[in-house]
């Protein structure tokens, strides 16, 4: 046997066997003293770390970005100034489902990257779809709750989900790309991803922008139909884990172009819908896009736990020449993205390789705490007088950031001229849709609601869909009363 090859225990100790505990005699007791039999159990009993609450199933890959046309007029990131290469990695889920659950399920798909970049690591923490279900943090616990399993029979539940969204009206645009087409992707590949949040870029000058990622698959957009999705679900539940992980084993990287929506600062107050508001979109009539880089993914990873399970990403990750913007559910999940990695995988979360940044200018004061395995020596305090770092506040101090007063209130957004919950929806069925695409939807809305929907909840619903068209609610109304 090779010097290299024997078994160890943790501690790098050869074992004395891999097949049998210690025992007193051959048929005696096992004895406690058997150390690599107790690390073997009691490592065993805490390999998983904690699921994350949603986009617990997914999968991922790495690859770079490279930048192919200048767009340093509108930000300094380093990331995004012209010829850079960026190395990056990118995890793909699903939101609702636990981590067994089966990949083409209806759903949104999560679209999170994180940029290794010269100047420390960017998360852009996105969906394939460019708009969500809710305006406001207060209710996202709520929401993935309706989308989750039910105390009393521990079985998801469409009667729960109806509820939640007939009583939440901004959901009408999001729940309209649901239950179309694009609610099941044939594969990742073949899917585009969005940032859906508007953030703030600003470049060299100072000067501010309001901007929207778009992904652009060059793969092309493909689906699967309810019916060939559910065949795939009990034929494969990790079909897409599969196809991706396949894909570029074959040497067939996929990639996407990064196009980007640019809104100059002062013309946010007066657009005609809120471009601040996750539930809606902004006309590409208006903010036509423009085209930044490549995206390619070229290698799968070597270890699933290490690399995908224990990756945080976190939209507060914010290098300089991006910022955020006055999106409340932007907002909100710059605190709660980075509290769940600390619960999940522990305070040191940034030591593990796949989120370390890869920069050398990395001198963060952070130290000590679980699993902490290098501290950055003394001094670990600011201000010092010992050689220790110090803000560069010359050069970054100046915050990515806007203007606000007012009272402090509980209240809603200020309405735009054309802001309301079912425009942006109606508009996508009647002039987005072709009729085979709102043939389609009809049927998958009356497949969901015929699921046990109670009659009051119903009725909530077919009233949802007549607000967003009326023809596509009496279709809907229709075929739920036919079935019955």
């Amino acid at each position: 046997m090779s010097e290299k090859n024997f078994t160890t225990n943790d501690a790098g100790i050869p074992v004395a066997s891999d097949e049998h505990s210690l025992t007193v005699g051959p048929d005696g007791p096992i004895l406690l003293q058997d150390h690599y039999l107790i690390e073997k159990m009691a490592q065993f009993n805490r390999e998983r770390v904690p699921e994350r609450q949603p986009h617990a199933k997914g999968g991922g890959a790495f690859g770079h970005f490279v930048v192919t046309k200048d767009v340093s007029a509108y930000t300094k990131a380093d990331l995004f100034q012209p010829g850079r290469e960026t190395e990056l990695l990118l995890r793909f889920s699903t939101v609702a489902g636990e981590r067994g659950s089966p990949d083409t399920w209806r759903d949104p798909r999560g679209f999170a990257i994180k940029f290794y970049t010269r100047l420390g690591n960017y998360d852009m923490v996105g969906n394939n779809t460019p708009i969500f279900f809710l305006r406001d943090p207060m209710k996202f616990q709520d929401f993935i709750r309706s989308q989750k399993r039910r105390a009393d029979t521990n079985l998801r539940d469409h009667d729960m989900q109806w509820d939640f969204w007939t009583l939440s009206p901004e959901s009408a645009h999001q729940v309209t790309w649901l239950m179309g087409d694009r609610g099941i992707p044939r594969t990742w590949r073949h899917m585009d991803g969005f940032s859906s949040h508007t953030y703030m870029w600003v470049n060299a000058a100072g000067a501010k922008f309001w901007v929207r990622y778009h992904f652009k698959t060059n793969q092309g957009i493909e689906f699967f139909t309810q019916a060939e999705a559910d065949a795939m679900a009990g034929k494969d539940g990790d079909f897409h884990i599969r196809d991706l992980h396949d894909a570029i084993a074959r040497g067939e990287f996929p990639s996407w172009t990064l196009k980007m929506q640019i809104m100059p600062f002062d013309e946010a107050k007066s657009y005609r819908f809120n471009p601040f508001d996750l539930t809606k979109s902004i006309s590409h009539k208006d903010y036509p896009l423009i085209e930044v880089g490549k995206l390619t993914l070229d290698r799968n990873p070597s270890d699933y736990h290490t690399e995908i399970e224990q990756a945080a990403f976190e939209p507060s990750n914010l290098v300089p020449g991006i910022g955020p913007s006055p999106d409340k559910m932007l907002l909100g999940r710059l605190f709660s993205y980075p509290d769940a990695h600390r619960y999940r995988i522990g305070a040191n979360y940034n030591e593990l390789p796949v989120n370390a940044p890869r920069n050398a200018e990395r001198r963060s004061v952070s130290k000590d705490g679980h699993m902490r395995h290098h501290n950055p020596g003394d001094p670990v305090y600011v201000p010092n007088s010992k050689g220790g770092p110090s803000a560069d506040t010359a050069r970054y101090g100046e915050p990515a950031g806007w203007h606000t007063d007012g009272d402090m209130v509980h209240a809603a957004y200020t309405l735009h001229s054309e802001d309301d919950d079912w425009g942006q929806a109606g508009t996508l069925v009647r002039d987005v849709l072709d009729d085979a695409a709102r043939d389609r939807l009809v049927s998958n809305i009356v497949g969901h609601l015929r699921s046990g929907v109670s009659e009051p909840v119903l009725l909530r619903a077919f009233e949802y869909w007549r607000k967003v068209d009326g023809d596509l609610g009496a279709r809907v109304e229709t075929g739920v009363r036919a079935a019955k």
